[in-house]
C-alpha cells in the first residue's frame, strides 16, 4: 500500500509502535518471567542497570524502526518478489509473503538485540550468546508470525487505509507493481 517514502515510513512507524510493545512485554513477561509489578517496582534490569519499561521500549523503538526501514522493509520486499510474481498472483498472496519475509528478517535482528539487552549477565561466552540468542528467536518466532500476519498488519493496514484515505483512493493493490518496479530499477 505504501508508495512514497512518507507513506512507507508511516506505515513503518505504525507497525514498529505495535510490535515493540507486544514484544518488550512479551520477552519480558513469558521469556524472562518478569511480572508487570516487578518491572513497575524493580525496573527492566539491562547491563546491571534498572531502567523504566518506558526507556526499554523508546530503546527498541529505535531499533527497530531503524531495522525496518533500512533492512527489514526494503529486503522483504526483494526477498518476496523472487517467490511471488505480483501480475500471476493475487494481490493478498504478495502480501503475506512480504509480511513472511519481513518476520524472517526481523524476529532474528530483534532478538539478538533482546538478547543483548536483557541477557547480558548471563553471556559467559560467544557460544552463550548465540544459544541464548537462538532460544530468543524459537520464542519470538511463532509470535511475530502469527500476530503480523493476523493482526497486526490488517489492523496496520487498517488504520493506513484510514489515514492516507484521499492518495490511495482508487489506487487498489498498484502499490505491489510499482514496488516491483522500484526494486527493478535499482
Amino acid at each position: 500500500m505504501p508508495t512514497t517514502k512518507f507513506q512507507k515510513m508511516v506505515f513503518a512507524f505504525i507497525t514498529v509502535v505495535i510490535t515493540v510493545n507486544l514484544f518488550v512485554f512479551y520477552n519480558l513477561s513469558y521469556v524472562n518471567g518478569l511480572t508487570f509489578a516487578q518491572l513497575e517496582e524493580y525496573g527492566v534490569p539491562i547491563f546491571d542497570h534498572s531502567y523504566k519499561v518506558w526507556a526499554v521500549i523508546l530503546i527498541e523503538f529505535i531499533c527497530a524502526y531503524s531495522l525496518e526501514m533500512f533492512v527489514g522493509s526494503p529486503f522483504s520486499v526483494k526477498l518476496a518478489l523472487r517467490v511471488v510474481d505480483p501480475s500471476d498472483n493475487k494481490p493478498y498472496m504478495v502480501e503475506t509473503a512480504i509480511i513472511c519475509a519481513t518476520v524472517g528478517l526481523m524476529c532474528p535482528m530483534m532478538s539478538f538485540i533482546a538478547t543483548f539487552l536483557y541477557s547480558w549477565s548471563e553471556i559467559t561466552s560467544l557460544w552463550a550468546f548465540i544459544a541464548l540468542w537462538l532460544r530468543t528467536i524459537m520464542h519470538n518466532l511463532p509470535l511475530a508470525f502469527f500476530s503480523q500476519l493476523f493482526f497486526i498488519q490488517p489492523f496496520v493496514r487498517t488504520v493506513f487505509g484510514l489515514i492516507f484515505k484521499k492518495q490511495l483512493n482508487g489506487q487498489g493493490d498498484e502499490w505491489v507493481m510499482e514496488s516491483m518496479q522500484t526494486i527493478e530499477a535499482e
